[in-house]
């Protein structure tokens, strides 16, 4: 399955009422429609400036990771409605002893696509046979500087050469083993210009995917400086020259075309809160859920979600138009 092909296609299914009637059918007829986004272990090993683990009262707050029985009812009571299985929604997955089995776990219930989002800097070559073995399809990467001293600078506690060794790695493995490797960059008005030297430091061949997106607001992080006007004039012939060096390589964009408003609201993303599914130690999809003893299908009955998703058939644009704004970016296969 070609996860990035079903962004496209939500991008260009316009109408609104389309989408929830195809959630609600999906959902009455037991079908997979989920992103099931999950957090093993409730902790990181970096502390990245533009992320929440720079607050050090927040951090007091994340506890606990899955036990073995846990993390087996949690594959059995939703990873049978998930169409793709993200590991590691806000935390970093690779602490988490047995992440193999999740992966393992996930293809033992047919999930389609399975993804680790992770910082790398825990990753070697071994490491990551082991998932490819178990079945992951994807490795997306979390990245905040090109240079070694922005990198280094923005993901504290990390190491810029344990980074590249992880990339070697995914090179050397792709001859044998048929994976993606998405790296996702968020930028700020100090790390974007050097975007222009990224291809000097990423080789084409470890990777397929590049994400460029704006930092946001989430949560009282050490960097808090949102202002991107003074990069805005900047961004689309830097981004046209990253589209072209893309196109050269073959490595799918994902990018905004312009650096979007603080307040503009992508159509594409109306059905986000209905397909996204968090599970953490700390939190089952809604509140409420008593996952380890009801099922999705009780609970769903029980809290009237076919209702809701009909309902949002006959629901304005405008009224819907109270969540976030996940989807700022545009899709280019190359």
């Amino acid at each position: 399955m070609n996860i990035y092909k079903l962004l496209q296609l939500n991008r260009k299914i316009k109408n609104h009422r389309i989408k929830f009637l195809g959630l609600y059918l999906l959902h009455r007829f037991n079908q997979r429609y989920l992103a099931v986004n999950l957090d093993p272990v409730m902790a990181c090993n970096l502390r990245c400036k533009m992320c929440y683990f720079t607050d050090a009262d927040y951090v007091k707050t994340l506890k606990g990771q899955f036990k073995e029985e846990e993390l087996n009812q949690v594959a059995k009571t939703i990873f049978n409605r998930a169409l793709k299985l993200q590991i590691g929604c806000g935390t970093e997955p690779t602490l988490y002893k047995d992440l193999v089995k999740v992966v393992e776990l996930g293809k033992l219930y047919k999930v389609p696509y399975i993804s680790i989002t992770t910082n790398a800097n825990l990753l070697d070559e071994a490491k990551i046979e082991a998932l490819l073995k178990a079945g992951l399809n994807e490795f997306t990467i979390s990245l905040h500087g090109v240079h070694k001293e922005s990198y280094e600078n923005f993901m504290q506690k990390a190491s810029y050469e344990k980074f590249h060794n992880a990339f070697r790695a995914f090179e050397k493995l792709k001859k044998t083993y048929d994976f993606k490797v998405r790296i996702n960059y968020t930028f700020n008005k100090d790390n974007f210009y050097e975007l222009a030297d990224f291809f000097k430091h990423f080789n084409g061949a470890s990777f397929d995917i590049l994400q460029i997106r704006p930092i946001q607001k989430i949560g009282n992080t050490e960097y808090n400086d949102f202002d991107l006007d003074a990069i805005r004039a900047d961004y689309p012939e830097l981004i046209q020259n990253i589209r072209s060096q893309c196109k050269e390589n073959h490595i799918t964009l994902l990018a905004p075309n312009t650096i979007p408003e603080n307040q503009r609201v992508n159509a594409s993303s109306l059905i986000f809160d209905y397909t996204f599914c968090y599970v953490s130690p700390q939190k089952f999809w809604k509140d409420g859920f008593n996952w380890n003893h009801e099922s999705f299908n009780a609970y769903s009955k029980k809290i009237g979600w076919s209702k809701t998703l009909w309902s949002n058939i006959f629901k304005s644009e405008k009224e819907l138009k109270s969540m976030s704004n996940r989807l700022n970016y545009e899709v280019e296969f190359n």
